[in-house]
């Protein structure tokens, strides 16, 4: 696929940024100023005062002399960039990479490979830009070419058309003047003072005599605006393997619109995973509204699957979250998380029982996706001594566990997390408690069983092991109690309660 790039240059952005929020400016000059040096300088400049005169560079005393009713207004250092920040984010509805300008930030470098088709062609696509933040208040300029520095020096420089045909960005260039090629001043000055006022005078010239004389980079600037040196784009918002677009020729106002939407990006998104063999665990569905506003719904899964109706059914539930207002004008749907699936998880959907069956993994997919991920819990064995750390938690459903579950003894229903201190009278040392008290309330002991040693892990930490007993009080209710440590002459012995069988 051929290359396509983008360029949107926001001559007056602070500027249009103003007047949006103070719409009684628009007859006022203004300008925005900030201090370097000792002196107030001119850092941005709104079209009514460009008019009488006054530049960017200029010190606020001598536009203010040039221009009595001029106003002026403090600069805030990072402000422009937070600016196109935000106008950067809102345009990843027009393409998935967009970059800020490094070289200025006045603007924005979209890599809009196979984008423009959605809006019925690219020149229809830069239609859609420019008359969309024309309507938000901002005035911009926009090119389209194969490189980012044709685009760049067609959007500030090109007098004829801002689309240039793929292929044609060499001829585009050549009446341009050496600014096009994103020159720092030192070289430009060279240049001026050598007659080339265009790129064409100089385009042709040995790479060797054009290093000697302006150096390597001027070679690279010229390489990146003919598409012969590549240039890195690092987005501001970095594209997910598995990604899919849906553009509306008509804003999506109905929800069976929407359904229809999350179906057709299921089945495209379902398609590109299971190409590569992998499963969708983590879905996020975005919702780009033609008033600006985004909405997002996720869902999770508890195995890795590409299976469409699944998925619906899922995304199906959350439907109801999406407000679509005057109309959705753009779906992005992505697979932020995925697994491998491998051929063996595949005989999952044959049907077998327990958590081999499909179907019991996507009942718990239904009802983690509308009750919450965190009421549905699969615990298996850790390989430890100690009762409270043999089982963890598992994060998926069907892991399977290293070791199995012990039950050549006997253990208790519940379990507490921590075991809970308990007052205990023995009669006999190392016998069971003739009695013990737990919460106040004193329990008869009148059958026990034990004890069961079961060693500290040294490895982990040092302490007394302990010997656990089996006991039921009066009431016929049964204990796990345990005593840790040996008897001794000079010990002082704890006992606690650490679970309560059925």
């Amino acid at each position: 696929m051929q290359k396509r790039y983008v360029y949107i240059w926001f001559r007056h952005l602070l500027a249009d940024w103003q007047l949006i929020r103070r719409p009684e400016l628009k007859d006022v000059p203004f300008v925005f100023a900030s201090p370097a040096h000792g002196r107030n300088m001119i850092t941005a400049v709104s079209p009514l005062a460009l008019t009488h005169g006054v530049e960017v560079g200029m010190r606020a005393a001598d536009a203010k002399a040039i221009c009595p009713d001029l106003e002026l207004l403090d600069d805030k250092s990072g402000r422009a960039a937070k600016l196109l920040k935000g106008i950067g984010e809102w345009c990843v509805r027009y393409s998935p990479i967009v970059m800020i300008d490094d070289f200025s930030v006045e603007g924005l470098i979209m890599d809009v490979s196979g984008c423009t088709h959605l809006w019925g062609g690219e020149r229809e696509y830069l239609k859609e830009i420019i008359a969309r933040l024309k309507s938000k208040g901002y005035h911009a300029r926009l090119a389209m070419a194969d490189t980012i520095g044709a685009a760049w020096a067609i959007a500030r420089f090109g007098a004829i058309t801002p689309l240039i045909a793929s292929g044609e960005h060499k001829d585009a260039l050549l009446p341009l003047p050496p600014e096009a090629l994103r020159l720092p001043e030192i070289i430009l000055a060279r240049l001026s003072k050598l007659g080339f006022y265009q790129i064409k005078t100089f385009i042709g010239m040995p790479r060797s005599v054009l290093r000697r004389r302006f150096g390597e980079g001027f070679l690279q600037r010229m390489g990146q605006a003919l598409g012969t040196v590549d240039e890195v784009i690092i987005p501001l918002q970095v594209p997910v393997p598995f990604q899919e677009r849906l553009h509306s020729m008509e804003p999506i106002k109905t929800r069976n619109g929407i359904e229809i939407a999350i179906t057709r990006l299921l089945e495209r998104l379902c398609l590109s995973m299971q190409s590569q063999g992998k499963g969708l665990r983590t879905g996020i569905l975005t919702c780009y509204r033609i008033d600006g506003k985004v909405i997002q719904i996720a869902i999770g899964t508890s195995g890795a699957t590409h299976n469409v109706v699944h998925l619906f059914k899922l995304f199906q539930l959350k439907v109801e979250q999406i407000r679509p207002a005057l109309g959705i004008e753009l779906f992005v749907m992505e697979a932020s998380k995925v697994d491998e699936v491998t051929p063996g998880q595949e005989v999952i959907w044959t049907g077998k029982a327990g958590l081999k069956n499909q179907s019991v993994i996507r009942l718990l997919d239904r009802v983690a996706n509308k009750i919450g991920a965190g009421v549905i819990s699969r615990y298996v064995p850790a390989t430890h001594y100690w009762p409270e750390r043999s089982a963890k938690r598992s994060l998926l459903i069907t892991e399977l566990p290293g070791s199995e579950w012990r039950i050549d003894k006997p253990r208790p229903t519940e379990l507490l997390k921590q075991p809970h201190p308990v007052e205990v009278m023995a009669i006999i040392p190392d016998h069971p408690p003739k009695f013990f008290i737990y919460k106040g309330m004193k329990h008869l002991v009148v059958k026990a069983d034990g004890p069961e040693r079961i060693e500290r892990e040294w490895w982990l930490d040092e302490g007394e092991h302990r010997d656990y007993y089996q006991v039921e009080d009066d009431h016929g209710q049964r204990y796990w109690l345990f005593r840790s440590g040996h008897y001794g002459d000079h010990q002082v012995y704890k006992w606690f309660l650490h679970g309560f069988f059925a």
